[in-house]
């Protein structure tokens, strides 16, 4: 039988997590669309990578009161890859697409980056703040969906500059050109690798140098083949490859 699943964040968790209050959108789909009534047992993950078996105490218009009745194996296990997405800004629908499919794919963290031909440009930080929000609830849903109990961060949006000289772990930057083969980058990560950052650019792509910089600040620069992919399309396919090869997409 499929989970009926809710979000709620940690701290919407009572002392000792024996109790819970669902609200707004949550809330409202556990009683105006599956119809879900006190008594019928429901679960929560929390984002963070539990998961709870409840049961409804109270449905109102816009909360649910539940009981937590123990704590189980989320409905998916995630992947040992912990994989950091930089994405270059692109249009709006197209960046939803992106975090939801990374999102399903066991993307650990989302890093929207402002380069120099990036497809859109934010007007100030109130514009920042609204995508990044919107963003987050995105990853929420995607995560509900696809039975992950973790729900991956979506960062502040950062310069390319300050993504490349940020210290981090087993660094690809995924190009249309001047690039090494996926197969040869991969084969010269650590063996091991569990923590990988990959970087995809833009529809614009990249200029001479944000591909020089990037590769100084010791960023391996790779291509997928001789055709060129759209950015949406380029940052699903590298998820997808890098969480076969060192993740568990078998």
């Amino acid at each position: 039988m499929t989970r009926r699943r809710f979000y709620a964040p940690p701290t919407d968790f009572a002392y000792r997590q024996n109790s819970l209050t669902l609200i707004s959108d949550e809330a409202r789909h556990l009683r105006e669309v599956l119809r879900l009534k006190p008594g019928d047992e429901v679960y929560v993950f929390n984002g963070e990578g539990k998961e709870f078996l409840c049961q409804i105490e109270e449905s109102r218009r816009d909360t649910a009161r539940l009981k937590v009745i123990r704590e189980v194996e989320p409905a998916r296990p995630e992947s040992q890859l912990q994989l950091t997405l930089a994405l270059a800004l692109i249009k709006g629908e197209k960046f939803d697409l992106v975090v939801q499919k990374a999102t399903e794919l066991g993307v650990t963290i989302i890093v929207p980056v402002l380069t120099r031909h990036a497809d859109i440009r934010l007007r100030d930080e109130s514009d920042a703040a609204k995508r990044i929000t919107r963003w987050q609830r995105i990853a929420m849903e995607a995560a509900k969906q696809s039975g992950r109990a973790v729900v991956p961060t979506v960062t502040s949006v950062i310069t390319f500059a300050l993504l490349i000289e940020t210290p981090a772990n087993n660094c690809l930057m995924f190009s249309e050109r001047d690039g090494d083969s996926f197969v040869k980058a991969s084969q010269e990560l650590v063996a091991d690798a569990n923590q990988i950052t990959v970087l995809v650019g833009s529809e614009g792509g990249w200029s001479d140098e944000e591909i020089a910089g990037a590769r100084a600040a010791g960023w391996k620069v790779i291509t997928l083949g001789g055709r060129t992919l759209r950015a949406e399309t380029a940052a699903i396919a590298v998820t997808t490859l890098l969480q076969h090869r060192f993740g568990d997409l078998s």
